[in-house]
């Protein structure tokens, strides 16, 4: 049985993923009164929000750079990505925040392309397992 290919290299989608999680940073550190006053997302939230996103980008960055990627660094990215999507769905569902339409449509948009990266890593990552609770089973 033939198998699937990933469509980018692993070190590419981390690049991406390192990039993407900077530049929202800096979008939502600089500009969070404006994209508050558009999406009735609190202010305080988006700008913390994206102070969070820079050391995130560095580690990203730094397990991206790495010769070889060591599977349980692409894993920590992954499992990463997926806890910042649960965490934007329960903002969502928690009624902890009440944003507007277009709140609701920036979070979940993020979301999804967080979710996609996630997903793309996955399958980059091909037939590495995921490392254990206790990290035995690891693929170094």
């Amino acid at each position: 049985m033939p198998t699937l290919r990933p469509p980018l290299p692993l070190r590419g989608l981390l690049l991406v993923d390192a990039l993407t999680c900077a530049v929202m940073g800096l979008l939502l550190a600089v500009a969070a009164g404006p994209i508050a006053a558009l999406t009735a997302i609190p202010s305080a939230l988006l700008f913390e929000a994206g102070l969070a996103l820079f050391p995130i980008a560095a580690f990203i960055a730094w397990v991206a750079t790495r010769a070889p990627i060591r599977s349980a660094g692409a894993w920590t990215v992954i499992a990463g990505n997926a806890l910042w999507v649960a965490g934007s769905v329960l903002l969502l569902v928690a009624g902890w925040i009440a944003p507007n339409g277009l709140g609701v449509a920036f979070i979940a948009l993020q979301a999804l392309a967080v979710a996609a990266l996630a997903l793309l890593e996955r399958h980059a990552l091909g037939g590495t397992r995921a490392p254990s609770v206790a990290g035995v089973g690891a693929a170094p």
